[in-house]
């Protein structure tokens, strides 16, 4: 029903927008598309990202290991694709694309089993990944919370406990004591919005306690990033927004506001855009069918460069899912949607955008939050049916080690797709300014 709803909101913000372009509201200008895009320069950050649960296996008492338990999910967990494991050949296969940051999660159930107990065990496996990453020449990005927190503060009521904040900072201390040395990239929340999401459709959180949870997240966001630069000068904190068209500002502009000044880069998911004649395809239970529109990056990068003038941006998460790895059936790969998205992230760079880094998600297929039909890996893993979890290379291997290689898309690439008309995800700069591709 939520989804209906959504889908309702948005059909009618597609026919207002769609009723404005027809009256007679031609766009005013284009920006100017250069024959040939520049590559983005040798200091820029090709990464991939993945998070601990959804990766790991193995997984300890937390709340998602109880959501799982109480049937609250589409497939059961088991071991996911088990990096916890495999974390060395995998580090090894991101080595190989040539990409120079690994985003991973520091998983708060399993390094901090019980209240004031730390399991050195658990810190010492993740002592052991990072070695790997920053072995492999690779950077590392830690993310302190990606939706996950132990049972025992489960039982202790969660976001809901007036004490979580105390909890959750002396986690996250501990977890920039031990890591602050190796020159990360932090993350202190993973998507805000989504993660009420999740806690109000998995978690029992109540309507009237999401607001309660914001306040939150946003007071230990501002405290562990006072922490962190006392403990790593020069460090670079966010926390990242999975971008909305259609409504950015109205769910992610309050949270943002509360952590603005604490925020040394602005951490930007994008993966699917929305314009009048896609907006109803949205979906948040079957994400393959959700539109895919490159071009919408630009907007989603243009958006926040406006907000937050010079601040560098970074594109955390981007990819593509399929539906259990089958391909789409317009024939669009995930190597097209690649290529398509880097082109769009040089010119966002060449009109002068501060664009520092670029996370494709994920390096493998994991557990995507209950289900395990949506496919984002680089490399596909059928963690239902092939025991040995085998990392089976998608086109978009070699297409990305290509883009890394030579620091973007060739400079004459033309994008597969074209972009679209009045694109929501900034419907005012793109129905008024548009992107164009020389043809």
């Amino acid at each position: 029903m939520r989804s209906q709803s959504r889908r309702h909101i948005l059909a009618t913000l597609a026919a207002t927008a769609a009723a404005v372009i027809v009256g007679g509201t031609a766009p005013a200008a284009a920006h100017p598309a250069p024959a040939q895009v520049q590559p983005l320069g040798a200091d820029f950050l090709w990464g991939v990202a993945a998070s601990g649960y959804q990766s790991e296996g193995s997984a300890p008492d937390s709340n998602w290991s109880r959501y799982v338990a109480e049937d609250k999910t589409a497939d059961p967990y088991l071991d996911s694709v088990d990096f916890f494991h495999r974390y060395r050949s995998d580090i090894d296969l991101a080595a190989k694309l040539g990409v120079r940051v690994y985003r991973i999660g520091i998983e708060w159930a399993r390094v901090q089993p019980r209240p004031g107990e730390w399991d050195e065990a658990g810190l010492r496996f993740y002592d052991n990944v990072i070695a790997a990453i920053t072995a492999a020449g690779m950077r590392p990005m830690l993310t302190i919370d990606h939706w996950v927190y132990p049972g025992w503060e489960v039982d202790r009521g969660g976001w809901s406990n007036p004490n979580i904040v105390e909890d959750w900072l002396a986690n996250a201390r501990t977890v920039v004591d031990r890591y602050a040395t190796d020159n990360p990239l932090w993350v202190t929340f993973n998507e805000p919005a989504a993660y009420i999401m999740n806690e109000a459709t998995h978690g029992g959180l109540t309507a009237s306690a999401i607001p309660t949870m914001q306040d939150r997240i946003a007071q230990a966001h501002n405290a562990i990033y006072d922490y962190i630069h006392a403990v790593q000068p020069g460090a670079m904190v966010t926390s990242n927004v999975a971008y909305i068209p259609a409504g950015e500002d109205a769910v992610n502009g309050s949270l943002i506001d509360k952590i603005a000044a604490k925020l040394d880069y602005i951490g930007i998911d994008y993966y699917y855009g929305a314009s009048p004649d896609t907006v109803t395809q949205l979906s948040l239970n079957e994400l393959w069918k959700n539109p895919l529109e490159p071009e919408g990056i630009y907007y989603a990068l243009q958006h926040y460069s406006r907000k937050f003038p010079g601040r560098p941006l970074y594109i955390v998460e981007n990819g593509m899912p399929t539906e259990n790895g089958t391909p789409r059936s317009d024939g669009y790969t995930r190597a097209d949607d690649l290529r398509d998205t880097v082109y769009w992230l040089q010119r966002a760079k060449a009109d002068g955008m501060n664009l520092i880094g670029y996370n494709y998600w994920s390096l493998t297929d994991n557990y995507e939050w209950g289900s395990y039909t949506p496919r984002f890996g680089l490399y596909t893993v059928d963690v239902r049916t092939d025991p040995a979890l085998t990392r089976i290379p998608t086109d978009a291997v070699p297409a990305y080690t290509e883009i890394t290689h030579n620091g973007g898309v060739i400079p004459d690439y033309r994008p597969i797709r074209d972009p679209k008309p009045c694109s929501f995800v900034d419907a005012a700069a793109s129905c008024a300014d548009p992107v164009t591709v020389p043809r």
